[in-house]
């Protein structure tokens, strides 16, 4: 419905004004959308902004009208508000299951996010990039993209060959109960401590980096078992957290088949190749000063060479790359992006974010000092369950857990991604689980409540006249929904879709409080409880779309 608006008015103002961009944007508190032409067109007609606004206005007044847009200025402004006939139309729409789905959209999206090294679980560092990087991917599903989402498995590099020595080495046993993940951690821990008591340890583990690149295929065995058992306990927890991957894709997989070499032979035949002991590019072109090194001097590849490899196989296969990165990756993000450009290939884009941190400070799995994502949930679960029980205490206990593992994943989901990403930002459960405050459990309640006065209400005819304020403010911000997509698909921030799950509720409640529904009139009552159902299927899709449970009590 917004966009339909949007287009009838930039087309009569196209015609009216022959500017081929009429500067029409958002109209703030007073306005659905406004136009600044008027300063443009000041210019070359050498005339006030404030005539020039009231000559177009008089000109298009008549023919927006009869589309239920009404035209005023405000000064050089010229502001454009929709009428009753949008306010019912977005209603009757986002009634409907699955509002907010976009046309599909032609090609195929590769959205890698994670691919954290597999020599131990998850910590709270990492799960930003998986909050950004699914959300991203369940907003381009809900925009009508074909997504592929992928975890790229460092399953070559130095932490894999320490850990693959310390399976074969140290004698330690898994816990009961321990998750893989956190088993292979510990043995990675043990190990690290070992190498720097006997730094001999050093010549093994080179020998074994030799032999992994050789395809050895004992070397290769092993490596792959501890990958794999790691890898599995990492799927649990991304699994926790609603972040599931379509696939895993293995590094070692671009060096078997050949295509590392391939590549890197490619490589060589650049002029910006160096050959001296390395192969490296030289990005100064690009306004690099340190050389991309793909190959050392005993000639062993890094893993920026398999990296490549694995982005030219992904632009083969997808018609748009999408990274997620952490910050600390830029500099190598970017000389992947510049050397894909030399070579000619297809060049991701790249979402890097800064970390996310606990307030104890920072974390180190080789020190064997952080905290992992799986503890983080359990706490965040346990205050949640302490939360609700307080608020519900009448509840069966299973249905207070299971309310409380919905608000505790949403509550570190929606804190994660409501901070832009650029921005670092620390977890605090306590705010994370302010159900008073702006927060995934504020907005969840919000939806409970809509769908309690949906289930107190009954049968109702549905009507569409809205009158008072707060039914059309509510009303039309449910009506941005489906714009918020495709400007994070576009602007490739999830943060807008935070930020606007929260304005909504806002509106919700806003309305809520100061227009009743169960008790108003009749024809009113039904007009009001058909914008609560709107707004309750509007915030179900969104919370979805966020990875959020959409709760209908709590």
């Amino acid at each position: 419905m917004y966009q339909e608006a949007y287009r009838a008015v930039e087309t009569v103002l196209k015609d009216a004004t022959g500017a081929t961009d009429v500067l029409l944007g958002d109209g703030g508190e007073h306005a659905d959308l406004a136009s600044t032409i008027a300063f443009a067109l000041a210019k070359t007609e050498k005339k006030s902004p404030v005539l020039i606004a009231g000559e177009i206005t008089a000109a298009i007044t008549d023919t927006l009208a009869a589309a239920g847009i009404t035209v005023s200025t405000t000064g050089p402004y010229i502001n454009f508000i929709f009428g009753p006939a949008y306010v019912a139309g977005v209603v009757k729409a986002a009634s409907r299951p699955g509002y907010g789905c976009l046309a599909a959209v032609p090609g195929r999206v590769c959205i890698e996010h994670t691919s954290a090294n597999p020599n131990g679980p998850l910590h709270v560092g990492h799960i930003r990039n998986s909050v950004i990087g699914d959300t991203l991917s369940r907003v381009f599903r809900k925009a009508g993209y074909d997504i592929d989402v992928q975890y790229y498995l460092n399953d070559m590099g130095r932490q894999i060959a320490i850990v693959s020595w310390g399976f074969d080495h140290l004698d330690i046993p898994q816990n009961e109960d321990e998750k893989d993940d956190h088993y292979v951690a510990r043995v990675y821990v043990a190990a690290n401590h070992a190498l720097k008591a006997d730094p001999s340890i050093k010549e093994e583990i080179d020998r074994r980096m030799g032999l992994i690149e050789q395809g050895d295929p004992e070397t290769v065995e092993k490596f792959r078992r501890a990958v794999s058992l790691c890898a599995e306990g990492i799927k649990v927890t991304l699994n926790r957290l609603g972040a599931p991957h379509d696939r895993f894709v293995w590094e070692s997989g671009f060096v078997q088949d050949g295509s590392m070499v391939e590549i890197l032979d490619r490589v060589e035949a650049l002029p910006e190749s160096s050959h001296d002991d390395i192969l490296a590019v030289d990005l100064t072109a690009f306004g690099f000063e340190k050389e991309y090194v793909l190959r050392r001097s005993d000639g062993t590849s890094v893993y920026a060479a398999r990296d490549l490899a694995y982005h030219v196989w992904k632009g083969e296969h997808f018609d748009r790359l999408i990274n997620v990165l952490g910050a600390d990756h830029k500099l190598i993000g970017a000389q992947l992006q510049a050397t894909m450009k030399l070579l000619g290939e297809k060049v991701p884009e790249i979402v890097f974010f800064e970390f996310v941190s606990l307030p104890e400070g920072s974390m180190s799995t080789r020190a064997g000092k952080f905290i992992s994502a799986d503890e983080l949930i359990d706490e965040v679960t346990k205050k949640a369950f302490d939360e609700v029980t307080i608020r519900r205490p009448e509840l069966p206990e299973e249905e207070r857990r299971a309310i409380a593992v919905s608000v505790a994943i949403g509550a570190v989901r929606y804190d994660i991604v409501r901070v832009s990403q650029e921005k670092s930002t620390v977890f605090d459960w306590r705010q994370a689980l302010d159900f008073e405050r702006q927060s995934a459990p504020y907005i969840q309640y919000s939806h409970a409540r809509a769908c309690s006065i949906l289930e107190k209400a009954g049968e109702f005819t549905p009507a569409y006249e809205f009158t008072t304020e707060s039914e059309i403010a509510l009303a039309k911000q449910i009506g941005l929904f489906p714009v918020v997509l495709r400007t994070v698909v576009n602007e490739l921030r999830p943060h807008h879709l935070a930020i606007y799950a929260r304005d909504l509720a806002d509106l919700f409640n806003t309305f809520y409080h100061t227009d009743p529904v169960l008790k108003a009139e009749a024809g009113v009552r039904d007009a009001r409880l058909t914008l609560v159902r709107a707004a309750q299927n509007t915030l179900s899709e969104v919370l979805e779309t966020l990875g959020i449970d959409a709760i209908r009590s709590m």
